[in-house]
């Protein structure tokens, strides 16, 4: 089958070398796995943080988000059968997506919401569990509740914080702020819903005030974490809460403690890495997810399409993802 790897971790995503098309086996699946036929994908910084530091002497092929069919499953299998469409995100310890067959445990995986395009399910999965476990597992926020207070998303208009918009301003009451620094952005994020836009290459404190909304509730760091933290600690209110998914050098807790602010981290391969008893949550949730779509409560956050799944347009999509300029999603989709 063809597929997409990288075998040397320290070149450049513009290098010919760093992402090289592959020939490889077809996978066989074990007793839970889905053999899944991948038409589409989509690409995380996630992709661009292994391929640039986790060493390998084989090819190893990346991609976690997917859309395909089911050609084939496991003896153990109970939720789906050959045929069926599907979307997920994978898991970090197993082989990824950019290739034709791809296996994964059908515990993590959803039904493909009818009323999208490949190219637009592909976008949703990794951003859209990391952004729904970040808001109702992790913050705490119920379904519809959350009225009366601020959440603040600093990176709004990234993968995950397009979906957690969405999330925040249609299933809970909360105030939603979230920042950017582009005018683009700053229109992409005011269409996903968000109450308020501000600017995160200013200090947050000032932007907040200057809306009329000194201090918040809830933060939501999506990224340069370490950049922002002093200003995130002070405009939260006391007994906040701050929630990240960046890897910050260091993150010093203590200035926290004055406020009594908690600290929470989301990781959406938590589940998989670890085969969590509530594993299959994630299968729930990307079903859920799926209904909100078909309802036309949530929208899929598909900014680029970067054509077919190649070595040549991934390298182009992790250029991009490095150079931070984003909004939404980058997909490819077909070989």
């Amino acid at each position: 089958m063809k597929a997409i790897a990288y075998i040397r971790n320290d070149l450049p995503a513009d290098d010919p070398q760093s992402l090289i098309d592959v020939e490889l086996p077809v996978p066989e699946p074990g007793p839970r796995d889905l053999l899944v036929s991948v038409r589409a994908v989509s690409v995380n910084p996630v992709d661009t943080k292994v391929r640039r530091g986790a060493a390998t002497t084989t090819p190893r092929v990346l991609g976690w988000d997917a859309v395909g069919t089911v050609a084939a499953i496991g003896s153990a299998v109970t939720l789906f059968k050959p045929g069926d469409e599907v979307y997920y995100a994978g898991a970090l310890t197993r082989p990824g997506t950019n290739a034709e067959f791809h296996l994964v445990d059908e515990r993590i995986v959803g039904t493909k919401p009818a009323t999208l395009s490949d190219a637009q399910a592909a976008a949703l999965p990794l951003t859209t569990i990391t952004a729904w476990e970040l808001l109702f597992d992790r913050l705490g926020v119920p379904e519809d509740g959350g009225t009366g207070q601020r959440l603040l998303i600093v990176g709004a208009g990234g993968g995950v914080g397009s979906m957690l918009v969405q999330l925040a301003r249609n299933l809970t009451g909360l105030t939603v702020i979230g920042t950017a620094s582009r005018a683009e952005t700053v229109q992409w994020i005011q269409d996903l819903g968000a109450h308020h836009v501000i600017d995160h290459g200013k200090p947050l404190t000032e932007e907040l005030a200057r809306i009329g909304l000194p201090q918040v509730d809830m933060v939501a760091s999506l990224t340069h974490t370490g950049e922002h933290y002093a200003q995130i600690v002070q405009a939260l209110a006391p007994q906040g809460k701050l929630a990240l998914i960046d890897d910050p050098a260091t993150l010093d807790a203590v200035p926290l403690k004055s406020k009594s602010i908690s600290l929470h981290w989301e990781l959406m391969f938590t589940r998989s890495l670890f085969e969590t008893a509530d594993m299959a949550r994630q299968h729930e949730l990307l079903n859920r997810v799926s209904r909100l779509v078909e309802d036309g409560v949530l929208k899929t956050t598909l900014a680029d399409h970067y054509g077919k799944i190649n070595a040549a347009n991934l390298r182009r999509a992790h250029a991009m993802l490095e150079s931070h300029k984003t909004r939404g999603k980058i997909v490819l989709e077909g070989f």
